[in-house]
């Protein structure tokens, strides 16, 4: 099991926001008219405005399932959720509601989310492809032994990703359009079963 101490210094641990810190720094950006990280622009400041409606309606309906919370319920070691994430990201506001409302029936599961353009010593070691994709889920133990990662996005949507960019037929916005269609539709499923399927793991892990 990696330990990954060294990147989750007590300057990073302390700055990391609840995610209820971070839906009220989105709603401070939109009033702002801006998004968070680095790169500012207007179609930016577009997204973050459709991600905060996103994420606030998700916040109230996403259902999570009965295998998931079984999984979740049978954690017996605390560990804290690190989430890697821009307010700009579309992928980040799709996923990380189902990820929060998941940990909600065990305290031994905390969720802290990471700006990513403020934390690049950890992109840097969370790569996807070489690139700085976000969101990016890094579970840890309390010495911050790695327990798993997720991310950018459920890997039907990650096919999708790859696809596009092997033959980028139609416009970016195009397929960004067509990315959320499937994500409405598939209901954070995907995401669901992929947790499990870690958490699971973890729970292999630890019994031998």
């Amino acid at each position: 099991m990696k330990n990954v101490a060294d990147l989750f210094p007590l300057a990073v641990t302390e700055n990391a926001y609840s995610y209820a810190d971070y839906m009220r720094l989105m709603e401070k950006v939109v009033l702002e008219k801006r998004t968070t990280g680095e790169k500012q622009s207007e179609d930016l400041n577009h997204y973050t405005r459709l991600n905060l409606a996103r994420m606030q309606r998700l916040n109230k309906t996403v259902v999570v399932t009965e295998e998931l919370k079984e999984t979740i319920n049978n954690v017996t070691i605390p560990q804290t959720w690190y989430i890697l994430t821009e307010a700009w990201c579309g992928d980040a506001s799709q996923n990380i509601p189902p990820i929060v409302a998941a940990t909600l029936t065990n305290p031994l599961i905390t969720v802290k989310i990471l700006l990513r353009d403020e934390n690049p010593t950890i992109m840097d070691a969370y790569l996807t492809n070489g690139g700085k994709s976000i969101p990016k889920l890094i579970a840890v133990d309390e010495d911050f032994n790695e327990l798993f990662t997720w991310g950018p996005r459920p890997e039907e949507g990650q096919e999708m990703m790859r696809a596009y960019k092997a033959n980028p037929v139609k416009s970016y916005q195009e397929f960004s359009e067509e990315m959320q269609r499937w994500y409405i539709a598939d209901k954070s499923l995907s995401l669901q079963r992929e947790l499990r399927v870690l958490l699971e793991g973890v729970w292999l892990k630890n019994e031998f």
